[in-house]
């Protein structure tokens, strides 16, 4: 009898067990390796494609496959995920030889390596009014936020300009995947842009409302796009979206967060 009491506890834990365990998510923040020069900050380029790069790129992607993600989700837009297929379909070591960015660098050659047949693009676009926003703090005669602004961009440049020149492609990642690093690429929308104009003008909160609204549509197609069978994913975003989505992670019990910084020891 106490037999059967034991391997009915046992067996009520495992289901338990199984109902509640977590989906992992290696949510991997970056800059543009191929620096397309659409982001307000202007930071110079790293040479992802040098030698040194290259063989860090190699270590990076087999500890990723190690750590096995079922699907790979990139910043390439949703709307566009036929050419995405497409694109993934090419010869891959034509791709990796001419294309800088991330996506094709560190997620297409782990997806490979994993033999996935396909990455999905989840980016949303939203409209992202920086010119109106300089605009209504000049009419509002915000001169002290003006030079908040200031000084926070050419902080934000030089920082970034400085640690490119002197660090290597690894210990850039693992910097944009710390907690103060997030915790920088947030600040910006709430100390600076929400409160720009005059009250009855909300063209600040309006622009932060559009890249919550921007990181929120992508994070439904993280979690609408993993299956049940999914037990690893990972998501290979830009540094400011994986802050947003990294807060967002923060409520949602169905997930817990890898650390790059694990994954990568």
């Amino acid at each position: 009898m106490h037999k059967i009491i034991l391997l009915l506890a046992i067996i009520t834990l495992n289901l338990t067990s199984a109902q509640t365990k977590k989906k992992q998510i290696l949510l991997i923040g970056t800059f543009h390796y191929a620096n397309p020069g659409h982001d307000v900050a202007k930071i110079k380029t790293f040479n992802v494609m040098s030698d040194k790069s290259q063989k860090e790129l190699e270590i990076m992607s087999d500890k990723i496959k190690k750590f096995g993600p079922d699907k790979i989700f990139v910043e390439w837009k949703f709307s566009k995920q036929a050419e995405l297929d497409k694109y993934y379909n090419k010869n891959t070591d034509s791709l990796l030889k001419k294309d800088l960015n991330e996506i094709t660098q560190l997620a297409l050659r782990t997806a490979k390596k994993l033999n996935h047949k396909k990455m999905y693009g989840i980016d949303y676009r939203t409209r992202f009014p920086y010119d109106s926003l300089m605009m209504s703090m000049e009419k509002a005669n915000q001169k002290d936020l003006m030079k908040k602004n200031t000084e926070s961009t050419e902080m934000f440049v030089k920082d970034n300009n400085e640690r490119m020149a002197k660090s290597s492609l690894t210990d850039l990642m693992l910097y944009y995947n710390e907690k103060a690093s997030n915790e920088d690429n947030i600040q910006w929308y709430l100390e600076v842009a929400n409160r720009t104009g005059n009250p009855d003008d909300f063209t600040g909160a309006s622009l932060v409302s559009n890249w919550y609204k921007r990181n929120l549509y992508m994070y439904s197609l993280v979690q609408k796009l993993t299956e049940s069978s999914d037990n690893k994913i990972m998501v290979l975003l830009g540094a400011g979206h994986a802050a947003m989505l990294r807060e967002f992670l923060a409520h949602d019990p169905e997930f817990e967060i890898v650390e790059l910084s694990t994954v990568l020891k």
